[in-house]
């Protein structure tokens, strides 16, 4: 079953038992696939809803310091259920210790030795964690290694 199939039948099994945060997320999603698909004038595959999903699972977690900021429990909250639902459409995400690795991998095949050759060690890993680590986690442990 593609990612496509999956969101269909969430809908309406989200519609049918009134979970309307999970009716959102998936009207979100399918909506953001529908967005690039006609921008582009393609039709995507599993890889490319998977973009689209960690696209926006990024927005929400980039968000989620303002709202906590702003002292709103209730977005908060259905903020932190809508990343739990995004988490479930993408492939397991790696963990810190195959994070490391990867980019020491990274790091010795591309020769880099500061942190001006960030973009060497960037452009080596993300290929290979597309979907399955936030890139921001990624720079921070190539710094770490770097420094």
């Amino acid at each position: 079953m593609t990612i496509k199939e999956k969101l269909k039948e969430d809908l309406k099994t989200a519609m049918k038992e009134k979970d309307t945060v999970r009716k959102n997320v998936v009207q979100l999603i399918k909506a953001g696939v529908l967005q690039v698909e006609k921008d582009n004038k393609v039709t995507l595959d599993d890889a490319g809803v998977t973009d689209v999903i960690a696209k926006q699972l990024k927005q929400r977690r980039d968000s989620l310091p303002d709202y906590e900021r702003s002292g709103r429990e209730d977005l908060i909250v259905q903020l932190k259920r809508e990343m739990e639902l995004l988490m479930e459409y993408l492939p397991a995400q790696l963990s810190r210790e195959e994070l490391i690795e990867i980019v020491a991998n990274a790091i010795k095949d591309t020769g880099a030795s500061t942190v001006k050759d960030m973009g060497k060690i960037m452009a080596a890993v993300m290929p290979q964690t597309k979907g399955r680590a936030d890139g921001k986690e990624i720079n921070r442990i190539a710094r770490e290694m770097l420094d």
